[in-house]
């Protein structure tokens, strides 16, 4: 297992330095957190941040549409870290992702808030509730195509103020381009 994550992890800085791409890595002290990844407008984006985690070798589990884990693919994707999300069935996934951090000494949940590749008027909040029932830190993962960049850049509690913790995301990610900008859709939550 050790020997795969080290090809991994060579592998995936050799194709990400073809490609151009330059990374960066903030991570908080502590060995449990909840990363966003955003914005989120192409399939690439997946691709790009499978790629940087495995070049970093940090170990993840991350949420994603229920229809991408069917046939031999699922296998692959949940033994990645993948967690199968059904949104059309009212789940409980931040409850779910709670006793997952509290069973654990080390545990990281990577999740794209928009929730979505299409425009949404408002991003997903578990991240946020999930962070504040077991106080961890929000780490702001991004990707910036004109830029060529990705990474983890910044991170934070979540406060007892909402909108001020609203803000701090739209002034982060109001500056980092999608593939597709016109897809995005800036940091609102539905309260």
């Amino acid at each position: 297992m050790l020997l795969v994550k080290i090809i991994l992890s060579i592998i995936s800085k050799i194709i990400l330095k073809l490609l151009g791409w330059k990374y960066e890595l903030k991570f908080p002290k502590g060995k449990k957190f909840v990363i966003i990844a955003a914005p989120h407008t192409s399939n690439w984006d997946f691709f790009f941040f499978i790629l940087l985690l495995w070049a970093t070798k940090v170990k993840f589990d991350w949420a994603g549409k229920h229809t991408i884990f069917r046939g031999p693919t699922g296998i692959i994707l949940k033994k990645m870290g993948g967690i199968p999300i059904d949104r059309s069935v009212k789940n409980n996934l931040v409850n779910i992702i709670v006793e997952r951090f509290n069973l654990k000494e080390e545990y990281i949940f990577l999740v794209a808030p928009e929730g979505t590749r299409s425009k949404t008027k408002f991003w997903k909040a578990g991240f946020y509730y999930i962070a504040k029932k077991v106080n961890v830190p929000i780490v702001l993962g991004f990707i910036d195509y004109p830029s060529k960049s990705l990474g983890f850049n910044q991170s934070f509690f979540p406060s007892e103020k909402l909108e001020d913790d609203i803000q701090l995301l739209k002034d982060f990610y109001n500056s980092k381009n999608g593939l597709y900008p016109e897809k995005y859709g800036e940091p609102k939550f539905k309260v």
